[in-house]
């Protein structure tokens, strides 16, 4: 098809207030000589539909589209200033060019130095109205693909002029102590209007160099929802936004010593054993215990347990902590056997901060700042590097080296055991991980060894780079997916040293149905998670309604890492994209799925709220219960949702959900009755940590988590 015949078809499918554009020229490969350029012949391009992904790893690929403005697109607009381009999403980094001037980019392309992606942004890019033409104009793209495929997704692309919300930005910002929030107005464009706000009214002018901003004070300990609206004098038009800043629903731990579980712990008879006392309270502390099998000792004044039990068998050890406010009291079944992982691993993992950009250095301040924020006092204890710690080749024995931003794997192994935490570490099926990176295919049992030598705890083993191996089959088979995995459990097993093994399968081939049978702790039952609602509500609600039956002590499905506090994926660290109350929800849900409670984001930068999210004991003893059930949602209505396990101790934890858009107001003992349970006895609040209300309202995205007794109906 020619390009004015494109131009043609693109043009009848316009209106006067909006473009879509569903086709384009499209070349695979490295950029020819001026092919931004209106006059340049594509007739030997591709025509292709939009929108539509490509196969070309570490590829550029580019797109022409031609389009014409309908009559009176500019001189209609209340805004004739601007024009904006929804380009939808693109994999991976992109540069768009109006009439062969640049109007946006996203990510930084190999020509740019170091690649990083862009993937899950949604590109709008605003460009000036005057650089339209009256007659035919071209929109090219340059897009540069990392791995697998790539391209435009998510929708067609839609070309049309700016409206007053899409020039005026309203942001309600904090500092994470999540008791003031400050309202910030910042426009393109110069105008007067009025502020109106719950707390106040105001007439503003507002100009690209003057923004306007106004601190409003709150509790900060349950959701306040604030209203923001602005009025456009001369055009009439309206931008309003609605805010439920963060609050902590979480008390203060108590200065006296509180035992923060686990219950259970599993270990192989002679294995190193190195476990830190999970007591918050107020430091210094001694510690003692009862109980405690030959071959531990504990550190009176660390709280840190090391050694090894050589003989299988149930230990029940009792713990005691004191300090200057008082006496704490904890307890733990030691099973000494050849099940890991009785209850979901909790830690942190350096993907979702800093992705493919990561040292020792960090990993160690991470570690550190682990144990300074007392997040290690609840529990969290493995430190996993994931991919990009290798080296580009191998040792002349075949010994999988680290690069050099990891001068010491080993001693930073030694180092995180005298501290009562493990190390995890990362690699996959493949020759190649996600990143590029050396796999481990045709040396797992050298690298098995190597791990094991390192002090490592964990293994993610990430099915990657064997997807190549996957595709070039003729037909794949269960037995296909399961090879590799099973290969590598039989060296990890023959260690000395108990390595906890997560499967990153990403659910293909029906993870679930076999992780168990290569002896996979934990097995991810999703694509990648990001900090967005849809991502939350489509890997944790939908995808992991059937699979509760595969779970269990020792294996556990894994809905991914956590999306909360700053996250970046090595291309800038930012707040969470997620509302206070959805990462309310977010815990909440991994809670109730047993799921793998992996901290994602930077540990340096960790403020009150996202501490206080992270830190509230009983939300996490519903995660470590040891009775190891995986909650199911039990009653749906529009908006409302609830999921709900039973524990070890014969209660049931549930959470009410509501996945609607504006609150709702009811009385949970009406709700959980629809689920099938009458409640019986005390109910408790767990994020509130007191008695469940007899009416509450749930804010949008938000959940009530409680914990009762009660009788089916």
């Amino acid at each position: 098809m020619g390009f004015l015949l494109l131009a043609a078809l693109v043009a009848r499918a316009a209106t006067a207030e909006e473009i879509v554009l569903r086709e384009a020229r499209f070349h695979l490969g490295d950029a020819p000589e001026g092919w931004m350029a209106p006059g340049f012949d594509d007739s030997d391009w591709q025509t292709m539909a939009i929108p539509f992904k490509w196969e070309g790893a570490g590829m550029y690929a580019q797109y022409r589209i031609s389009f014409q403005l309908p009559k009176g697109f500019v001189r209609n607009a209340a805004y004739k200033g601007t024009v904006l381009f929804d380009l939808a999403y693109i994999d991976d980094c992109d540069e768009a060019f109006l009439n062969g001037k640049r109007i946006g980019k996203s990510g930084l392309m190999p020509l740019d130095g170091k690649p990083q992606s862009a993937w899950d942004k949604h590109r709008i890019y605003k460009a000036d109205a005057r650089e339209l033409r009256e007659g035919e104009n071209l929109l090219t793209l340059l897009v540069w693909n990392r791995r697998t495929r790539g391209g435009i997704y998510g929708g067609p692309l839609r070309i049309r002029m700016a409206r007053l919300e899409d020039l005026v930005s309203i942001s309600c910002s904090d500092d994470g102590n999540a008791d003031h929030c400050k309202i910030s107005i910042s426009s393109d464009i110069s105008f007067k209007g009025t502020v109106m706000v719950d707390a106040f009214s105001q007439n503003v002018s507002v100009t690209p160099e003057k923004p306007f901003e106004r601190e409003i004070s709150y509790t900060g300990v349950e959701p306040v929802q604030i209203s923001v609206s602005i009025k456009d004098r001369r055009s009439g038009q309206t931008v309003q936004r609605k805010f439920i800043p963060k609050y902590c629903l979480t008390p203060p731990a108590p200065a006296v010593p509180r035992y923060n579980g686990p219950a259970v712990l599993g270990a192989r008879p002679g294995s190193p054993i190195y476990f830190r006392l999970p007591f918050s309270g107020l430091r210094p502390m001694q510690f003692s215990a009862t109980g405690l099998p030959s071959g531990l000792a504990l550190d009176a004044e660390s709280g840190i347990v090391s050694g090894s039990v050589s003989e299988a068998g149930d230990y029940r050890i009792e713990w005691e902590a004191g300090n200057a406010e008082g006496i704490g009291k904890g307890s733990l079944l030691l099973k000494v056997g050849y099940t890991l992982a009785l209850t979901p691993p909790m830690g942190w993992n350096s993907w979702n901060c800093w992705g493919l950009d990561i040292s020792q250095e960090k990993v160690t301040a991470s570690a550190q700042a682990l144990l300074d924020s007392g997040l290690a006092d609840y529990g969290y204890c493995y430190v996993n590097i994931d991919d990009a710690w290798q080296a580009a080749t191998r040792d002349s024995d075949g010994t999988l080296l680290p690069n050099e931003n990891f001068p010491d794997i080993a001693a930073l192994g030694a180092w995180l055991h005298s501290q009562g935490l493990r190390l995890g570490i990362y690699s996959s099926p493949g020759a190649r991980t996600c990143g590029g990176y050396l796999g481990s295919l045709g040396f797992e049992e050298k690298d098995a060894q190597t791990w094991n030598e390192w002090g490592v705890d964990y293994l993610k083993y990430d099915l990657c780079g064997y997807r190549a191996i996957l595709d070039a089959l003729p037909c794949v088979l269960q037995a296909d997916h399961i090879r590799p995995y099973l290969k590598m459990e039989e060296y990890l097993r023959n260690q000395p040293r108990d390595i906890v093994y997560s499967l990153c399968q990403y659910g293909l081939g029906e993870v679930w149905t076999w992780g168990k049978l290569v002896d996979g702790n934990l097995w991810r039952t999703t694509g990648d998670i990001t900090d967005t609602w849809e991502s939350v509500r489509r890997i944790g609600f939908n995808s992991q309604r059937k699979l509760s039956a595969y779970a269990g002590p020792g294996h556990w499905n894994d809905p991914d890492m956590l999306v909360v506090g700053k996250v970046g994926w090595g291309e800038g660290l930012r707040d969470s994209r997620l509302s206070a109350d959805e990462q309310y929800a977010h815990i909440s849900l991994w809670a109730l799925l047993s799921a793998p409670l992996m901290i994602g984001c930077d540990l340096s930068s960790l403020d009150k709220f996202t501490l206080n999210l992270l830190c509230n004991n009983e939300v996490i003893a519903v995660d470590q219960d040891p009775l190891g059930k995986q909650g199911t949602c039990l009653y749906e209505e529009e908006g409302l949702e609830i999921w709900g396990k039973p524990l070890a101790d014969g209660s049931i934890a549930a959470g009410i959900f509501n996945s609607g858009e504006n609150p709702v107001i009811l009385r949970p003992a009406t709700y959980l009755k629809k689920a099938g349970w009458a409640v019986e006895g005390p109910c408790r609040d767990l994020w509130r940590q007191r008695e469940c209300p007899k009416e509450t309202g749930i804010p949008p995205h938000g959940v009530l988590f409680l914990k009762f007794n009660a009788k089916q109906q």
